[in-house]
């Protein structure tokens, strides 16, 4: 790759449900930042949904929503290649191609895929050939980066392994991505204290109703402490949320309030409620503008889509020649 040529990052997220201020923190924000740090694709993963089949409707709603929120909280489409999974031609044929490469125990050792039956998960052949699907979306676009979790690094790993393994085979078509791994990733506590996750029931939206908002934020769980004696802001599950919206000066205000007593819990709830809804309130407005004109969201997506078809169509061809289907 020539110096003066931006490194292709790829990222994707599932339409799992509501999207809520976990998954802004946790992903939506680094994605964000890095379509102003190289040539950026990002997709709306509904294919990998469908090992748990979804309802129909609901899918197509949660795909649509997801697509709104991307966008309202500041995806430049000119900046970032935004598009469906299922729009890219080809994407289950390589799939198919490195399906026959790759071994059975390279899969059985896949922690999510084992994590999941540990759960009691009914598994499927979507279920355990997961990563095989994973490996085509970030080979197809020749993605130089792929940004990581930790539960997805094992993913990447295997990506890796099989981009080697068809270039030992077959010749080098593929480019072996490497991880972006974050130094910190924000791990945005629920409202019961433990992860955020709609798993466990403990989300606050990220464009929820503001009355519904309020409501979960007032029923976060707090200890007996009464308002007059002074607390400890770092034991507090609402000091923490409200760590993820404000600035150095504005969580050392609101700690000090903590520690000098006669500072209840309902006013560090109300200070939470204040700095989500003024952290948010661009975004909200931005997002009720583009609510309006559905069709400009899906001419976003259309667009991406064909910006990323032309790339994986041209890694299609070449691999169908390597191959001998050519």
């Amino acid at each position: 790759m020539s110096e003066n040529k931006k490194k292709r990052i790829l990222s994707g997220i599932q339409p799992s449900g509501v999207p809520h201020i976990g998954n802004f923190f946790g992903m939506m924000r680094q994605a964000l930042e890095l379509q102003e740090k190289g040539d950026a694709y990002l997709f709306i993963a509904d294919l990998h949904s469908l090992t748990v089949n979804p309802k129909p409707q609901e899918l197509r709603e949660r795909i649509d929503r997801l697509a709104l929120d991307f966008l309202a909280c500041g995806l430049d489409p000119e900046k970032t290649a935004f598009f469906r999974q299922s729009d890219i031609n080809g994407i289950c044929e390589l799939t198919w191609i490195l399906n026959c490469i790759t071994n059975m125990g390279l899969l059985e050792r896949a922690h999510s895929y084992k994590d999941k039956i540990a759960k009691g998960f009914v598994p499927n052949n979507g279920l355990f050939s997961y990563p095989v699907l994973m490996a085509s979306d970030i080979l197809i676009y020749k993605a130089d980066s792929v940004p990581v979790g930790k539960d997805q690094k094992q993913h990447l790993e295997i990506t890796r392994d099989l981009a080697i393994r068809f270039n030992q085979m077959y010749g080098d078509i593929f480019v072996i991505p490497e991880p972006i791994i974050p130094e910190t990733v924000a791990v945005v506590p629920g409202i019961d204290g433990q992860k955020m996750s709609k798993s466990y029931n403990n989300t606050i939206e990220l464009f929820g109703n503001e009355k519904q908002i309020r409501k979960k934020i007032m029923s976060i769980p707090t200890d007996s402490t009464p308002m007059e004696d002074p607390k400890d802001p770092d034991k507090c599950n609402i000091y923490k949320l409200y760590c993820l919206f404000a600035d150095e000066i504005q969580k050392e205000e609101l700690a000090a309030k903590y520690r000098g007593g006669n500072f209840g819990y309902g006013h560090a709830k109300q200070a939470l409620f204040e700095a989500y809804m003024d952290f948010f309130a661009p975004m909200r407005k931005r997002r009720e503008e583009l609510e309006k004109d559905p069709g400009y969201i899906q001419s976003i997506l259309k667009k991406g889509a064909e910006k990323a078809n032309a790339i994986a169509a041209e890694t299609l061809e070449e691999v169908r020649k390597a191959v001998g289907l050519r």
